[in-house]
């Protein structure tokens, strides 16, 4: 990927609650720390009003670049759930027989920002005025549908890709491919996960990558390939 010079779109999500279910888990369902690269998609193609079959698409990697910044301490917890089987349910909650209580792992109090940026200019102006505005077309969740996203808009910037020479603090999470040495600091809880980045139409993966953040949503100090820095003077790597 090489960005020399693009608008960013830089916006808020919050909620009490999120899930991202790791893809490696079934009767316990875990969270990413973060949201994937394809949560991201499916709430900003929400907010677009894109249909569900064509956003993974509008926003691949070729064409949609976009970072993500833990703003809260990420923090996780764990409680049931009682699932009921839908197909055969009644008509009334009172009819409901069939359950089956799950327990899931989710993130608490959780708060990301988000960088976006797209080829499409026609794309940009709409998902700034609706952002801007605190509207959307569809209802943006924070990975399950239960889990309502709220979100502010922080505001438009330009950005332009730098190569590093020198360490230097970034405030996104960083592929581990992009780093090429990391500075350990003391105090900070450094931890990487697996998770996809890239989804065809069909849902299946393309591809993966390990993805490195502090738990304590510090900045990380490390020398990167290349870096793109916005003229609010952020730093970040989209993923």
């Amino acid at each position: 990927m090489r960005v020399q010079c693009l608008r960013v779109l830089v916006f808020d999500i919050w909620g009490d609650y999120a899930h991202f279910r790791k893809y490696y888990t079934t009767t316990s369902p875990l969270t990413f720390s973060i949201p994937p690269r394809t949560a991201v998609c499916g709430l900003i193609g929400a907010i677009l009003g894109l249909d569900k079959d064509d956003y993974l698409e509008k926003l691949s990697k070729k064409d949609a670049f976009i970072a993500v910044r833990a703003l809260n301490k990420i923090r996780k917890i764990r409680f049931s759930e009682n699932l009921i089987d839908t197909k055969k349910a009644g008509r009334h909650m009172n009819e409901i027989t069939t359950r089956t209580q799950i327990r899931f792992e989710f993130l608490r109090d959780p708060r990301f920002r988000i960088y976006f940026s797209h080829q499409k200019k026609d794309l940009m102006d709409e998902f700034k005025e609706l952002i801007s505005q605190h509207k959307s077309i569809y209802t943006p969740c924070l990975g399950l549908s239960e889990h309502l996203a709220d979100f502010a808009y922080i505001g438009e910037f330009e950005g332009g890709e730098q190569v590093a020479k020198e360490s230097i603090y970034l405030e996104s999470v960083v592929p581990e491919s992009t780093i090429l040495k990391l500075e350990f600091e003391q105090g900070k809880e450094y931890i990487t996960e697996m998770m996809p980045v890239e989804m065809a139409a069909d849902r299946t993966v393309k591809e993966y990558s390990s993805i490195l953040f502090e738990r304590n949503a510090h900045p990380i100090k490390a020398v990167v390939k290349n870096y793109v820095r916005l003229d609010n003077d952020g730093k970040i790597v989209f993923l």
